[in-house]
């Protein structure tokens, strides 16, 4: 077990040869392939969402059920992106050194897995995710006040979106939306019910600001290869809107994160009190390259040729810049989330 490959791949996505490939062990293996840097957001979304089910009423938080939630969202975005790669594989678009194989291994196209041993991490990845939700449904009325029939939609709902968000959602300028439905709605305000039994729009609402953070990340991804996207036929927002207003965008969705979570403590104060303004130290505990490149990228055309700064990570640019910001982001949400939670008693 190389624990050491854990961690890089739960920090990065590698780059690996076919040599270390096949060095690696299973659990390596699957970190890469599902791209385990990622999967980080949807842990946060999950952690959000199950404090605020502690935040509204500590009595509905049941923890084995948000246990669930979490093994649940985690391996169907697992499970999402490894269908991603092979739906491109087998629409091509990863061919000829495209975008996807330059930052991180493309296992179909770079020849690491064969489509059968490939078809079997996606049976056994998506087959944990729907254990998680199967239990959670099938247990939704003995252990909560909640639907187990509004619990099965969500889940639906999930599954659709892993299904046909690499086709055609993304190929049709849907891909960015279905980014902000899905980790905002229906991870955290599901996650909430599926956790609670109670539906609650507060709990949407208060998705909203890690929800954009999410949206910045993968309007990043798609600025960057916007070029590539447009030679593929592949309509993402970017494509129709250009390079500089999307990079617009990204700049006002970054000061929504700053700006929502003042609104809501007027808004929402019973999801949120003052310890939520903690999000505010996230440009000062970014390590200053990384705060002049966030704040330099996006005013600035993305470079023809990679940057001394960004040869670890290159073509990531405008998304690894999005991704230190919206990971830091978050722990920070979730953290501030934590204490409010543990000072709520004294606060109220």
């Amino acid at each position: 077990m190389n624990f050491q490959m854990w961690l890089k791949a739960i920090r990065i996505i590698p780059k690996i040869s076919k040599e270390e490939w096949g060095q690696l062990d299973v659990i390596s293996r699957w970190l890469i392939i599902t791209r385990a840097a990622v999967l980080v957001m949807t842990l946060t979304s999950a952690l959000i969402a199950g404090m605020l089910a502690i935040t509204i009423d500590h009595h509905l938080f049941v923890g084995w059920r948000f246990a669930l939630v979490i093994v649940g969202l985690v391996f169907a975005h697992a499970t999402n992106n490894l269908v991603n790669d092979l739906t491109d594989y087998h629409h091509g678009v990863d061919k000829d050194n495209y975008f996807r194989t330059q930052y991180g291994p493309q296992p179909l196209e770079n020849g690491l897995m064969t489509p059968k041993q490939f078809y079997a991490y996606i049976g056994v990845t998506g087959g944990i995710a729907t254990l998680a939700g199967l239990a959670l449904i099938l247990t939704q009325a003995s252990s909560t006040p909640g639907n187990p029939w509004i619990t099965l939609g969500l889940m639906a709902a999930g599954a659709i979106f892993v299904l046909f968000y690499t086709w055609p959602r993304k190929y049709i300028a849907l891909g960015e939306l279905t980014v902000l439905l899905v980790w905002g709605p229906l991870m955290i305000g599901g996650g909430f019910y599926a956790i609670t039994g109670v539906w609650s729009w507060g709990a949407v609402a208060a998705s909203l600001p890690y929800a954009l953070a999410t949206v910045t990340v993968i309007f990043g991804k798609h600025i960057d290869k916007r070029r590539e996207d447009q030679a593929k036929h592949i309509y993402t927002l970017p494509v129709l809107f250009g390079e500089t207003t999307s990079r617009v965008l990204v700049l006002v969705m970054m000061a929504l994160l700053y700006i929502l979570p003042v609104v809501y403590l007027f808004l929402l104060p019973q999801y949120f009190s003052w310890p939520i303004l903690l999000v505010y130290l996230t440009p000062f505990l970014l390590k200053k390259q990384e705060r002049e490149m966030i704040l330099g990228i996006y005013t600035h055309p993305r470079p023809e040729e990679p940057p001394a700064e960004a040869k670890e990570f290159w073509p990531l640019w405008y998304v690894a810049a999005a991704m230190i910001h919206t990971r830091l982001y978050g722990g920070i949400f979730v953290l501030a989330m934590i204490l409010q939670t543990i000072l709520w008693p004294l606060i109220h």
